[in-house]
């Protein structure tokens, strides 16, 4: 499809945003269903500016990354009831000039625990992580979980606990608690059965060497989900399978969210495989 004056015009905005696999797998799906559509990435340090540039220019649609994805929710005209009680938006729809915001995190998040056949009755879940992804992840297994205990960690003091106090209220799921990140708590925390979800960008490209957790710490009595999607194989899930661990990776997670977005844009089903092709394709660099 040639760009054009009617060409219709979808974003990412993030920082960094050079690791996305976005444009990609979007570019591929419009390309599929012949819409004249293009996705672009812009690195968006000046948030409120930015939005502010989707409503002159037109823009249709938004995915929204790190570190943005609580922030630009007072920016909007209207946040969908899920995406609020979540406090994190991921994508943003502009109708004529009003930009509505959803989450399609949390269904990515479920979808990809089921598919990697993970079972979340009476499980015990931590999450390291107190942002936008933390948040989706959070909601998503406090509601629709049927969870045993959930545990958030973040180094920065007060996050979590602000996490776990907001899923008490808005999910009712009274039995989450919020810590400050130290290795002596994780290794309390995970001496047990556990899903540990990595909801912190610990481990993505291009700092691929680390891991959110002391990789002498997980064993096979774990099952861990890492968000983080490029690399395909985190540290995290590299030690996990290692130690005999049930793994996911994030790409499950985020070529559905992925769809949810399209569907939100164009009103049209979305060709996940075409999608899952291309970002196969965009991971391995070719």
């Amino acid at each position: 499809m040639e760009i054009n004056g009617s060409t219709k015009v979808c974003a990412i905005f993030g920082n960094p945003v050079s690791h996305s696999m976005s444009p990609a797998i979007h570019n591929a799906a419009f390309r599929k269903l012949n819409l004249n559509y293009v996705y672009t990435a812009f690195n968006v340090e000046d948030l409120k500016n930015a939005v502010d540039g989707v409503r002159a220019l037109g823009i249709r649609g938004l995915s929204v990354t790190i570190p943005h994805k609580e922030a630009i929710i007072p920016l909007l005209d209207e946040v969908d009831d899920f995406a609020e009680s979540i406090g994190a938006v991921n994508t943003v729809v502009n109708d004529f000039g009003v930009l509505k915001g959803y989450n399609t995190d949390a269904s990515g998040v479920l979808y990809a625990l089921k598919d990697g056949g993970i079972n979340l009755n009476l499980t015990n879940v931590v999450i390291i992580g107190s942002g936008g992804a933390a948040r989706a992840a959070g909601f998503a297994v406090a509601m629709k979980g049927n969870i045993d205990s959930l545990d958030i960690i973040d180094p920065i003091k007060g996050k979590a606990a602000a996490l776990a106090q907001s899923i008490k209220v808005k999910a009712g799921f009274s039995k989450v608690t919020g810590h400050i990140l130290s290795d002596d708590l994780l290794k309390d925390l995970i001496d047990r059965p556990c899903l540990i979800i990595n909801a912190s960008p610990i481990g993505m490209h291009p700092d691929i060497d680390a891991s959110p957790v002391p990789v002498n710490m997980l064993n096979v009595s774990h099952r861990v989900f890492d968000i983080v999607y490029n690399p395909s194989e985190t540290m995290l899930i590299k030690k996990a399978n290692e130690a005999g661990a049930i793994t996911v990776t994030g790409d499950k997670m985020f070529l559905k969210q992925a769809v949810g977005q399209f569907i939100l844009w164009t009103g049209l089903d979305a060709p996940f495989e075409i999608m899952r092709e291309e970002f196969l394709k965009a991971i391995n660099g070719k």
